[in-house]
């Protein structure tokens, strides 16, 4: 689909963005809860797919969190625990050692070590393509990069199986947050026999082997994918919810409609921005608000005109008023953004560009004489898609900034264009865009998973951005004698290459805004990475 609001002003703009939707308190009573014994939730999108090397998303993440247990993991307040491994040694950062509990796959048979190997090598292998591959590399295994381009095979991959119940992870650098990068889902190991029996099949609830908390027992696309506690979980007596339903709904109006019909016990974590205000009226402690560690933004193509021309790159960021979109068009404690990695980091880092501080005007003034520089005018204007995935947020944030550029600039005209879930993420990695709405919620608390996104060498960096002096400052973050106040000075100085290469733009940190109905017991808010567990979760 596609909109062009270049005709309109930036006023009429806002106020389409901000336009009230009809949220009239239910005065009807409520609906019968859909899952009496077990809780619903939103997704906001059908998942590309389930399967723990192979997935790229929040959403898919979410899913594969309640079934796949690593090494490590998180309680309900988002604080590191062991998972499958016990206890873990290092001397140096370097070489790591996991002692592993006695667990058991859904199928009966034994956790190993080598669970842990195969899964680890099945990430980097090219053959498996996964676009995580490079999270090894920022991690620092040995030869994870040259597993990744096919220099060598995957077992020469630093890792490998002391005993079915030790396993030994071997870095080229030091990494001091190590352990704290394990609890991502492309680390989840994955059943072996099962992925080499089925293929791209396995992760169908029929023959999926788990093991973690709850097992997929049904899966209807675009409709629901529902799963069972798992009697296998080496934790199950801990577990009191019997089963967990999550929904695909994108639409964050219907998100909240269904959620009043008692058809969805905890929404997705974007609501409606109009409706905010008559939610908290409504609906009173049920609405849960927290700060997380996730930024907002606009990739660009830098392969692609007219974002090869770093340019036009700085003059769009020069012009986009965040704080308009941030405060009004959003407004339910977004915090503009003007770096990349959210403030709210461990280690606090923040870097402030020279540009943050100038007035609109002069703004403005310097946008015109980088654009007229690069070739544009109003004989010549600036024309561009904006892709962003069908979510009505995404739309009036969209609609927001093409109207603001167009207030700015006057001869700035942007297409906007929407593509559900799958075919968005196939555009974005495939190339197939000019700017691209855009999201990147932290892996783990620590800024290299943010600034770790922008190195060359990173299977996730879809903007094709290179900078050998970005890359540079990001390999002097491992150096072995580093403190933690000096790492955080790199990340600062990489913030500042960013900034003058104008590689994205950066618009604001998320805040996590759910609607959970009060049936739902040990629901906790605290988690700034919003790495929800059911299994700790309970029925009131």
């Amino acid at each position: 689909m596609f909109f062009k609001p270049s005709t309109l002003s930036v006023g009429l703009a806002l106020s389409l963005a901000l336009t009230l939707t009809a949220c009239s308190k239910d005065t009807a009573k409520p609906a019968a809860t859909a899952n009496p014994t077990g809780i619903t939730i939103n997704n906001a999108s059908e998942p590309e797919t389930l399967d723990p090397q192979l997935a790229q998303g929040v959403q898919e993440a979410n899913i594969i969190r309640q079934f796949s247990e690593g090494l490590v993991s998180t309680d309900n307040d988002g604080n590191l625990i062991p998972g499958i491994a016990t206890e873990w040694t290092t001397s140096d950062n370097k070489v790591w050692t996991f002692k592993l509990r006695d667990a058991k796959w859904s199928n009966g048979d034994p956790v190993t070590a080598e669970d842990f190997v195969y899964s680890f090598r099945r990430l980097v292998d090219p053959a498996t393509g996964s676009y995580y591959a490079s999270y090894l590399e920022d991690a620092k295994l040995v030869n994870a990069q040259a597993v990744i381009d096919g220099k060598v095979k995957p077992e020469e991959l630093g890792i490998k199986a002391i005993d079915d119940k030790t396993l030994e992870i071997t870095l080229s650098e030091p990494v001091p947050y190590f352990v704290d990068m394990m609890i991502h889902s492309s680390v989840q190991p994955v059943h072996r026999a099962t992925v080499e029996k089925f293929g791209e099949k396995w992760t169908d609830p029929a023959n999926i082997v788990v093991n973690g908390a709850y097992k997929p027992s049904e899966w209807v696309i675009n409709e629901k994918i529902v799963l069972q506690k798992n009697p296998s979980y080496y934790d199950a007596d801990k577990v009191k919810l019997e089963s967990l339903t999550v929904l695909p709904i994108p639409q964050a109006t219907t998100d909240v409609l269904r959620y009043q019909a008692g058809e969805i016990d905890i929404t997705a974590s974007e609501l409606p921005p109009e409706q905010f205000e008559q939610l908290k009226k409504d609906h009173g402690d049920e609405l849960k608000t927290a700060p997380t560690l996730c930024t907002y933004y606009y990739d660009l193509n830098h392969e692609k005109p007219p974002f090869n021309d770093p340019k036009v790159r700085q003059a769009l960021a020069l012009t986009l008023d965040r704080e308009q979109i941030a405060e009004k068009v959003m407004g339910q404690g977004q915090v503009v953004a003007y770096q990349f990695t959210p403030t709210a980091i461990k280690g606090n880092v923040k870097y402030t560009p020279e540009w943050q501080a100038w007035d609109k005007a002069k703004r403005i003034e310097e946008a015109k004489k980088l654009l007229a520089e690069a070739g544009y005018s109003e004989s010549n204007p600036l024309n561009f898609d904006l892709l962003y995935d069908t979510n009505e947020s995404h739309k009036k944030i969209a609609v927001a900034a093409s109207s603001l550029w167009k207030d700015s600039l006057g001869f700035v005209n942007v297409n906007l264009t929407n593509q559900e879930w799958k075919s968005y993420l196939d555009s974005r990695r495939n190339g197939n865009y000019q700017m691209a709405r855009a999201r990147w919620c932290g892996d783990y608390n620590e800024a290299s998973t943010f600034l770790n996104l922008r190195k060359s060498n990173n299977t996730n960096n879809w903007t094709r951005y290179k900078s050998a002096e970005f890359d540079k400052v990001m390999a002097q973050t491992l150096a072995a004698d580093l403190s933690d106040a000096d790492r955080v000075k790199l990340y600062e100085q990489a913030e500042g290459i960013l900034d003058k290469d104008h590689a994205h733009i950066d618009i604001f940190y998320y805040a996590n805004v759910r609607l959970v109905k009060p049936r739902v017991g040990n629901y906790a808010n605290k988690d700034p990475l919003d790495q929800w567990h059911a299994k700790y979760w309970t029925l009131q």
